[in-house]
């Protein structure tokens, strides 16, 4: 047994979270703490990710979701959007060989048409290269927005009622459910938000509604194994009702 999945085990395996989703915040804070360039965090964050998607594969998670680009970013300086994009799709490459050897499968939700070519072209290279993989599987949130996937699931559901493939009175939560990004995934029981913002940021707006929250006043990049086998431990200590007593 690896250290991180002993030190997991004295709560149980019961207590492990199957579905684990991150909103990954303070890139820029670290950055200007330290007074760099914001990219400079971002690059950082990089470092993160890969320290925290080896450390969950360690521990048994089966999904980590990670909120790598929201829809509302796009309003960021140009430059900076045109570098975090170079950054994507520079570790969506360089990552191949170290998400093989971890057993990690990729998968991505949002509204991925917004991505630049090549990026969308290094998505569909990678998650190819890790399709055979069985162990965790690593969901990427990119150009993404809990608000607009609720909305394109109300017009996909409205387009089957208008085609006669589902009534009105049909319409329930499982159905909701089935045409979210998310469709192919459990909810999450465990939302982590770092830098310490207590706001959910348009993220999984409909999944997260019975999630546990840790949220840590660490920095994204200064998010590392240790502080995520904390945020896991907090999670065990929990107790969940889901409106029960």
């Amino acid at each position: 047994m690896s250290s991180s999945s002993a030190h997991l085990s004295a709560f149980g395996a019961a207590s492990s979270p199957t579905h684990v989703a991150i909103i990954m915040d303070g890139n820029g804070r670290w950055a200007k703490e330290r007074h760099l360039p914001r990219i400079e965090g971002h690059r950082n964050g990089v470092e993160s990710v890969r320290a925290v998607v080896r450390a969950a594969g360690e521990v048994g998670i089966k999904y980590l979701t990670l909120y790598a680009f929201s829809v509302e970013n796009w309003n960021r300086p140009k430059d900076e959007v045109d570098m975090l994009m170079k950054y994507l799709a520079r570790y969506l490459k360089s990552e191949i060989g170290e998400l093989n050897r971890n057993n990690v499968r990729l998968e991505v939700i949002g509204q991925t048409y917004r991505l630049p070519e090549f990026v969308q072209q290094q998505i569909d290279r990678t998650r190819a290269a890790l399709s055979k993989n069985n162990g965790l599987t690593l969901i990427l949130a990119l150009s993404y927005g809990g608000r607009i996937e609720i909305v394109e699931a109300m017009r996909n559901i409205a387009r089957q009622v208008k085609e006669g493939r589902i009534e009105p009175a049909e319409i329930n939560e499982q159905v909701v459910a089935q045409n979210l990004y998310t469709r192919n995934y459990p909810d999450p029981d465990l939302v982590i938000r770092t830098s310490g913002e207590l706001r959910v940021s348009n993220f999984l707006l409909w999944q997260i509604s019975y999630a546990e929250f840790v949220v840590t006043p660490t920095l994204w990049p200064d998010f590392r194994k240790p502080q995520f086998l904390a945020a896991l431990e907090e999670y065990a200590r929990r107790h969940r009702r889901f409106g029960g007593v």
